[in-house]
């Protein structure tokens, strides 16, 4: 028995296999709103057999974005773009998430293809915001540093942003709290250098993402999953630490979270990735072995025995995967081939291409 293609229980949730298709931006939304891209995009992941789809990082609030083209989820008015993706995806036997995401002082930013630059207000942009005035790079703007208010705001913002999700249909949710966007920004004391009771110690720095998590949990059924995306470490010397995530992690799993999504970087321009496959992986491991909680691996995963490996030898309940899945919308399927799973669900219009059907 393949335990990629095995399902997985997850409060009142039943995935259908471990593949997860990781959040990844398409930065092709007008005024936050889905778009058919996002519904092509999305559901032809289901199509493909992933047993859970992530939508990309989708904002909070407006000044949350990335870029202007970013997903949105901060009015009501975005329910319903999101709610006939939602039903779309479901319909082909796959269950869908979605990250609410703020990019703090890593927004106003223009799209990868249009040379990821500073968008002034007067084009377009806003002011970005951070735990502290220090920008990520030059390229980008000076955060203006958040206030009590303004932290409270960003709280408020991501528990609006889980009842309009649960309204759209959603039944898992992620908090993105990765890749140097602001919850991030205020765990690492690279980008928090606040003296109040946001900065300073590992308690103070991991304050606003608790109350994140509380105060998503206190809009989200209790019935459906909470993931949350961590960067297990900055790779820079004197940055967020795997030590530091693995302490976290147990506070997590305290407030209720049910998975942990283990990627890293993305804080800081000078960081120094090792970057192979499967590199992240044993940050999934060291967190699921100090904590119990379920993990999911993500990193360069490119293949199905790789995958499976990761799940044969206990570093990770859960396989996310991302640029191959962009490669290869079917790969589940294929996967399901190369690894023996008979049982694979393929779409009753795709059946006649399967190997050994005539």
């Amino acid at each position: 028995m393949s335990q990629l293609f095995s399902s997985l229980t997850i409060k009142d949730i039943v995935l259908s296999n471990r593949i997860v298709v990781s959040p990844m931006c398409q930065y092709s939304a007008n005024d936050g709103m889905a778009s058919d891209w996002h519904l092509v995009h999305l559901g032809t992941r289901a199509v493909g057999g992933a047993g859970l789809i992530f939508t990309e990082a989708t904002a909070v609030s407006p000044e949350g974005r990335i870029s202007p083209s970013d997903l949105g989820i901060w009015k009501d008015e975005h329910i319903e773009g999101l709610k006939r993706i939602v039903k779309f995806v479901r319909a082909q036997g796959a269950e869908i998430g979605i990250q609410l995401a703020h990019a703090g002082r890593k927004g106003s930013t223009s799209e990868p293809w249009n040379g990821s630059h500073l968008v002034k207000p007067e084009n377009g942009g806003w002011q970005p915001v951070g735990p502290s005035r220090i920008p990520f790079n030059e390229h980008y703007g000076v955060p203006e540093e958040l206030t009590k208010e303004g932290i409270e705001k960003v709280v408020e913002d991501f528990k609006a942003a889980a009842r309009r999700a649960m309204l759209a249909g959603f039944k898992v949710v992620e908090i993105h709290g990765a890749h140097g966007y602001l919850l991030h920004e205020f765990l690492s004391p690279l980008s928090n250098q606040r003296t109040d009771e946001y900065g300073g110690s590992f308690e103070n720095r991991v304050r606003l993402l608790l109350e994140v998590v509380e105060a998503v949990k206190s809009a989200w059924p209790p019935g459906y999953p909470l993931f949350v995306r961590i960067s297990a470490t900055d790779w820079v010397d004197g940055g967020w630490s795997l030590e530091e995530s693995i302490r976290l992690a147990g506070l997590l799993k305290e407030k209720g979270v049910d998975v942990v999504d283990c990627s890293s970087g993305g804080l800081s321009f000078h960081q120094k990735i090792p970057v192979g496959p499967g590199y992240q992986v044993h940050f999934s491991q060291k967190v699921r072995e100090a904590t119990g909680l379920l993990t999911g691996a993500v990193g360069i995963i490119t293949d199905a025995v790789q995958a499976e490996s990761i799940l044969v030898t206990g570093q990770a309940d859960l396989v996310f995967m991302a640029r191959q899945m962009l490669r290869d919308p079917y790969f589940p399927l294929h996967a399901a081939d190369e690894l023996g799973f008979k049982e694979m669900h393929w779409p009753l219009q795709y059946e006649r291409a399967q190997r050994g059907k005539k």
